[in-house]
């Protein structure tokens, strides 16, 4: 049955999606201020955009450089005279102090003028100089003073394949990207991850009146087949309170290896402001705003008697939360627990003795579909709002629990090594049928203001996902997407049809007819 849930709509919420990371999901030819003109339009109102580059300052005024010569500084034992050429124009001197300087190198050259952002001290300008009595026009660079690492050995040497004269940028495919500030209204949790922006987006380009055509192409990531073993030390799942957790599913991952994410996965979580901690980590976070869908990570080895029990905790039940605070429960706050204690606060918070460290080779991993009211009256209680609650508390898809709990599955096995043990654990009892609304034509145009047109109508629904049940002539029987939980009336139908085909195409009347009341009291 449909799960209801009570928001306050006029309440903006901000999400922050990567420009770079959107286009992942849909193809267009919209650059990033269309989309946001288009985003704007449907309602997921776009407040900011900030350009964010790979590095500070972009490397703008670094090139490539060839070291033509390279002799010893007649007046300090420690520094060099280099002659580079640039690719164009004839060559410069540079007075360079690394110690792995040498003749026919393909260096980094930051250029008069260019601002350089090093990881430790203050930004500085290149100038025109004189070090130790011989003019330097330029620097040649090591990579802590680029900004791209911890390295201050000695300049970066490049392949002898590199030209001179190119930027640094473009050598180094450090691609720009840019982060889309969102306000979203609380209903809006279908919308609170990249894939459900892009979603939303692809409805509106394929359908708003009045904007530049264009063919866009929708497509989630594809999930390859998980290759499973079976071993004796599976964790048992048990959900003793079906209500507050109508969905669990999780599966055991062997052999995974804690350390430092990709740079593409710590790039991707930088844009949108989330701090990078390790791959396991990162994977869930990365997955929860790639779909909307929270997990989490326990230790295997932390497990007790190899099982995971969801259940009410007891009154007065003390439980260590991750960043050290002992918190007293109640009886309705929900809890992930093994056979001993609790681990977890379900949809809120994890324990400081389960969670993943860098010793950690085996992990449990939740996926899982909260009621809403259970998570958001557990976080209020104690006063911990994080990233999982606050999608819980408005709503997940029930319908999306297992495939993301694969896809983050496939992640770790393909980042970190893991290996699937046995078959994934799906606890789903009741299943969530999705919302089933009556759609009257006439009504529809009186509530829209203008005939739209019932083609045009059915194109919207059906981008929308919402699908025609029954058609007569008075009107539709529709089926609402679960992750959809906002769209349960004929009104709400309405709203979308008219968002998606352009508030601003609806006419507005030639006149309105309004009375005065008068009061003779004052005011």
């Amino acid at each position: 049955m449909p799960y209801e849930i009570n928001l306050r709509p006029l309440v903006l919420l901000s999400m922050k999606i990567s420009y770079q990371w959107l286009r992942d999901y849909i193809h267009t030819s919209y650059d990033v201020q269309e989309i946001s003109n288009v985003l704007t339009s449907i309602g997921l109102e776009v407040e900011a955009v900030e350009k964010v580059e790979a590095v500070p300052g972009g490397l703008k005024g670094v090139v490539i450089g060839q070291v033509m010569t390279c002799e010893k500084h007649p007046d300090a034992d420690r520094l060099r005279i280099t002659t580079v050429n640039l690719g164009e124009g004839e060559p410069v001197q540079i007075v360079c102090g690394a110690p792995n300087v040498a003749t026919g190198q393909k260096v980094l050259v930051a250029t008069i003028g260019t601002k350089l952002f090093p990881l430790e001290g203050e930004s500085f300008v290149i100038k025109k100089g004189k070090i130790r009595g011989q003019d330097s026009m330029g620097m040649i660079c090591a990579e802590d003073e680029l900004g791209l690492g911890k390295s201050h050995d000695g300049i970066m040497v490049l392949d002898e394949s590199a030209i001179p004269g190119t930027d640094a940028a473009k050598y180094l495919n450090l691609s720009e990207d840019h982060c889309i500030e969102i306000g979203l209204t609380p209903n809006r949790t279908d919308a609170f991850s990249h894939f459900g922006v892009a979603r939303d987006l692809y409805v509106g380009i394929r359908n708003m009146e009045g904007i530049r055509k264009d063919e866009p192409v929708l497509k989630l990531p594809v999930l390859k087949e998980l290759t499973k073993k079976s071993e004796k030390n599976s964790i048992k799942v048990s959900v003793l309170d079906s209500e507050a957790c109508p969905r669990y599913c999780g599966m055991t991952i062997s052999n995974i290896k804690v350390e430092t994410s990709p740079e593409w996965l710590r790039k991707k979580l930088a844009v949108i402001g989330v701090r990078s901690i390790n791959n396991i980590v990162d994977i869930t976070n990365f997955v929860q705003h790639e779909i909307g869908q929270p997990l989490h990570a326990f230790d295997s080895s932390k497990i007790e008697g190899n099982e995971v029990i969801v259940r009410k905790a007891t009154d007065g039940e003390k439980f260590l939360t991750l960043e050290g605070t002992e918190r007293s429960l109640s009886v309705n706050d929900l809890m992930i627990c093994d056979a001993v204690k609790p681990m977890c606060i379900a949809g809120v918070f994890g324990g400081l003795n389960s969670g993943v460290s860098e010793q950690t080779t085996s992990i449990f991993l939740e996926s899982a579909f909260f009621h809403p009211v259970s998570v958001r009256k557990t976080a209020k209680r104690h006063g911990l709002h994080t990233d999982a609650s606050f999608r819980f508390e408005r709503g997940c898809d029930p319908s999306m629990t297992l495939w993301t709990l694969q896809r983050a599955a496939q992640l770790i096995c393909e980042i970190a090594g893991g290996e699937i043990i046995v078959e994934v654990t799906d606890i789903y009892p009741v299943v969530i049928q999705p919302f089933k609304v009556d759609f009257d034509w006439s009504r529809a145009e009186a509530l829209a203001g203008k005939k739209i047109g019932k083609e045009k109508i059915k194109n919207i629904l059906s981008d929308l996902q919402i699908e025609v049940m029954e058609e007569d002539e008075v009107g539709l029987k529709l089926s609402v997407p679960l992750y959809r939980n906002d769209v349960q009336r004929e009104a709400d139908i309405v709203e979308e049809i008219l968002r998606i085909y352009g508030y601003d195409n609806i006419d507005a009347p030639k006149g309105m007819k309004t009375s005065i009341s008068f009061s003779p009291k004052p005011d």
